[in-house]
């Protein structure tokens, strides 16, 4: 099993669960973080972690698209290893439907 970020950190990115990994395996876009599911140790501490409840452990149904993307993502982007300050507008965007096709950035982040 992996833990992976899922739709709903879409435009608007908190970091919360970085500070909490133990392996440092989230990696930064330009506006939503990824985890990479080889590299996760299923320990579960980032799921509750994340204000946006936009992290899923890949054993639930319909995730298999989410694990693949995350995978690639993360060959991409810098690693994060700090918290920063979430997306201006994150609290109008959490929970909003489709952001994917919205808001979705192939960018990387920065990274820290």
């Amino acid at each position: 099993m992996t833990y992976v970020v899922t739709e709903n950190c879409i435009a608007c990115k908190y970091t919360d669960c970085v500070e909490v990994c133990p392996v440092d395996c989230f990696y930064e876009g330009e506006n939503m973080l990824v985890i990479h599911p080889d590299e996760c140790i299923d320990c579960g501490v980032c799921e509750p972690e994340c204000p946006a409840d936009a992290i899923r452990p890949d054993t639930e149904p319909g995730m298999e698209f989410w694990v693949e993307f995350n995978r690639k993502y993360a060959e991409m982007w810098p690693v994060i290893l700090c918290k920063k300050d979430p997306l201006p507008e994150a609290e109008k965007h959490d929970g909003e439907p489709d952001k994917i096709k919205k808001y979705f950035s192939e960018k990387p982040g920065d990274g820290c």
